[in-house]
């Protein structure tokens, strides 16, 4: 008869497991931008139980809550984890209407604070209008046409056509 050994889990993986991995959230500095509509603040996420870096969308979840304000009104600009600690400091704009934060929000920080489904969506469209530019991304007979005609032209200026 054999007998199993019983899996010994530590704390943090049993929580990481069931749904509840937790993360200390500080603020370390607030200010009000009244030119820009905007609090500017600079965080710190205390995260030794949840392993690596949390993501985006989850300290920006619990700065939303931690601050009273919409998730659509908070953008983590910047996050960073300090070598050899499990504290990563950050900034976050929380601005007072969603259309304040569209305006001046850059597009890349709001592709990295939107939900995975949505930013993926986002990268598959953009991959879709760059191979639908020119003849070279073209398929099928209309494509061939345009490289052809493409190459003459080359040809009669007395450039090399591209093989």
């Amino acid at each position: 008869m054999r007998l199993r050994k019983a899996k010994v889990r530590v704390r943090g993986q049993h929580e990481q497991l069931c749904g509840r991995m937790t993360m200390k959230v500080k603020i370390v500095s607030q200010e009000y931008n009244p030119l820009l509509k905007r609090k500017e603040i600079v965080f710190e996420v205390e995260h030794a139980e949840t392993g690596g870096t949390p993501p985006r969308l989850e300290v920006r979840e619990k700065l939303a809550s931690k601050l009273k304000t919409s998730l659509e009104l908070v953008y983590v600009r910047r996050m960073e984890t300090k070598t050899g600690t499990v504290i990563a400091v950050g900034e976050v704009n929380a601005y007072d209407s969603v259309e304040q934060a569209k305006f001046l929000e850059r597009e890349h920080i709001v592709a990295r604070n939107a939900p995975l489904e949505k930013a993926e969506e986002g990268k598959e469209r953009e991959k879709g209008e760059k191979v639908a530019k020119g003849a070279k991304g073209q398929q099928g007979e209309e494509g061939e046409k345009l490289r052809e005609v493409e190459e003459r032209e080359k040809r009669e200026k007395g450039e090399r056509p591209d093989e």
